[in-house]
């Protein structure tokens, strides 16, 4: 898979490779944007990372991730903000979904 250089690019990308749901991070893991009920974090496997960095803001740091949720067989995007703008409750999420979990494919990072 090509490294992506833009958000859009990224979420267009997975698009194209069948993530199609359009992911939220919630305080119970992840959910649809139009859905109240959460995949749960242990049954969710991140399978493709890409960060960016603005050239000079901070506030320009997202991150875009194709996960896809085992427990409910759907494939989806999350895009969020990370570093110093990013939500503490939503960092925590991500740090779930992408640290020390067994069935989490290796990155690619842009």
């Amino acid at each position: 898979m090509p490294a992506p250089e833009t958000v859009t690019e990224a979420v267009d990308l997975l698009a194209r490779e069948g993530y199609v749901d359009d992911l939220r991070i919630c305080r119970d893991g992840i959910a649809a944007r139009d859905h109240d009920e959460a995949h749960p974090v242990h049954s969710t496997i991140v399978d493709h990372t890409f960060r960016f960095e603005g050239p000079s803001d901070p506030a320009d740091e997202a991150i875009v991730l194709g996960v896809q949720c085992t427990e409910w067989g759907s494939k989806g995007v999350i895009v969020a903000a990370y570093g110093p703008d990013a939500d503490p409750e939503e960092a925590a999420v991500l740090v779930a979904l992408t640290r020390g979990r067994s069935g989490v494919t290796p990155s690619t990072e842009a």
